[in-house]
């Protein structure tokens, strides 16, 4: 209680972060018209030519800092309790998933991965999603989730039929993908796994048969589904 990982002291930055902030604002006024991305790029360039003579100068700060920075953790690594220690580390996994999670989304982002097809609640959401300056967005979706319940098996048709093209589409481009992906050696993101031909068993047939039910099932829960991700939008 009373720390937090904000605390923890801040490690150094790279001897090529230290040069980007200290010329940043002279390469700006050198090339005023020139975007963010491009001034970038100007000064990652000036650094792969800089002597090693200069470099040399920034290399030497980081390693006094590296060395203030070791004494400053020790520090604050000795007013921690077990508790507050143990706390702290569980913290730390936590970003780090998160942050591996989101390299991960942003890879698949790149490699042009197929968006998830999307239930006819979903649908119905963004073909009626207005926002109100009268109503949050959470407040909205609740309102939107009770018309959805009201409406007719005959209303809601429309929206479960573009659920299942949708369906369609992402399987097809699912497939697509995973060969393009197969092609490139990324195997690692591939999950479709090829059923070998072969006569089914009585335990086989028992499981494609509780397979089908549940599939069965599963489909006609799409209003707990839409409840669900209500619950945790509120939330």
């Amino acid at each position: 209680r009373g720390i937090s990982s904000d605390e923890r002291p801040k490690r150094p930055i790279t001897s090529y972060f230290r040069f980007v902030r200290e010329n940043h604002s002279a390469f700006r006024q050198k090339n005023p018209e020139a975007s963010n991305r491009d001034l970038i790029k100007k000064m990652a360039l000036a650094w792969r030519e800089l002597p090693a003579s200069r470099k040399q100068v920034y290399e030497e700060a980081k390693k006094t800092d590296w060395e203030k920075y070791k004494e400053q953790l020790a520090a604050y690594k000795a007013q921690l309790t077990p508790a507050q220690a143990a706390a702290l580390k569980e913290e730390g996994r936590k970003q780090r998933e998160k942050r591996k999670l989101l390299r991960a989304k942003k890879e698949l982002t790149v490699l042009g991965k197929p968006k998830r097809c999307r239930s006819g609640f979903n649908i119905f959401v963004s073909e009626n999603f207005h926002e109100s300056e009268s109503i949050s967005p959470v407040g909205k979706l609740k309102q939107l989730y009770d018309v959805w319940q009201k409406l007719s098996p005959s209303q809601k048709q429309p929206y479960l039929q573009l659920a299942e093209d949708d369906k369609v589409r992402y399987k097809n481009e699912m497939k697509s993908w995973e060969s393009r992906m197969l092609e490139l050696g990324r195997e690692d993101l591939v999950h479709t796994r090829k059923q070998r031909p072969g006569k089914k068993t009585a335990g086989t047939a028992k499981k494609a048969g509780t397979a089908k039910k549940a599939g069965t099932a599963k489909g006609s829960s799409q209003d707990n589904k839409a409840k669900l991700k209500l619950k945790k939008s509120e939330e």
